[in-house]
């Protein structure tokens, strides 16, 4: 299934940290979690004895896919490792995501400056991973101390239990920020900004079938009147598009419902039998 804002035709955003998903317990989770790396760039999944295995065929891994919402390409490259030790031998440095910090001294971030401090080595050539533990229990301290860091969310802390893929967005969306910007994308617009003089041309109908109507009343506010009218269309900056459309709507209130030709050939032939 791709979603609705799946774009094929455009390049998509590779890199960052990898996401390194320890004993995830559910297919359809890992598949959640891969739907969120592909909204922020993240390409590199790897899990560690993932409970159900990693089937590539059957039920468990139709769930995956269909969780995944159109980012198969990234279960399908997935790597599957035997301990953590072998996922992240090659990681430069490596974060652990955890509500506690288990009493082992690390230094512990939000998601906001650690990711931002990742993008730094990350352009240094650094490669860095992001831990994440098992649905139930999260990451035990074994894991947790093969960490350089932790990232710790700011969340409420009468429930501070993230599910699984929730915290792999919150990271995503932090990386994506820190490395690519946030200013929301720019729609493309199909229509170009409409000329003048079809603005004012329109103007001018619009104005002449008012003033057929009566509506300048009384005269001597006519010129304040159009002026009022012409300064909404202009402050609003309108594109070829809505100009047409506008004028395409008073000519149906000014003309009445369009005939067809079936309507056309109906109103004959009733003449025809008078």
């Amino acid at each position: 299934m791709v979603g609705a804002g799946t774009d094929r035709t455009r390049t998509a955003i590779v890199g960052g940290p990898a996401i390194v998903l320890v004993r995830p317990q559910l297919a359809i989770n890992i598949g959640m979690c891969a739907r969120a790396m592909a909204n922020f760039g993240l390409d590199d999944l790897r899990l560690v004895n993932p409970r159900e295995g990693w089937p590539r065929v059957g039920e468990l891994r139709e769930r995956a896919h269909a969780a995944a919402a159109g980012a198969v390409d990234l279960l399908e490259s997935a790597r599957v490792f035997g301990s953590l030790e072998e996922a992240v031998a090659d990681l430069n440095f490596v974060y652990a995501t955890t509500a506690r910090e288990r009493g082992q001294l690390k230094r512990i971030e939000a998601p906001g400056p650690a990711m931002a401090e990742a993008v730094g080595a990350w352009q240094a050539g650094q490669r860095r991973g992001i831990l994440f533990g098992p649905e139930r229990t999260g990451l035990d301290n074994d894991e947790i101390s093969l960490a350089d860091a932790i990232i710790t969310f700011p969340v409420n802390p009468a429930y501070a239990s993230l599910n699984l893929a929730q915290a792999v967005l919150l990271c995503g969306y932090e990386w994506f920020k820190a490395a690519h910007g946030d200013s929301p994308p720019v729609p493309t617009q199909k229509s170009g900004p409409a000329k003048r003089e079809m603005v004012l041309a329109f103007s001018d109908y619009l104005e002449t079938k008012l003033d057929e109507r009566g509506f300048f009343r009384p005269v001597g506010k006519k010129p304040g009147m159009q002026r009022n009218l012409r300064n909404i269309f202009h402050r609003i900056g309108l594109t070829e598009q809505d100009v047409r459309t506008l004028w395409g709507a008073v000519v149906r209130l000014v003309e009445g419902p369009r005939v067809t030709v079936q309507t056309r050939k109906r109103i004959r032939a009733s003449k025809t039998d008078v």
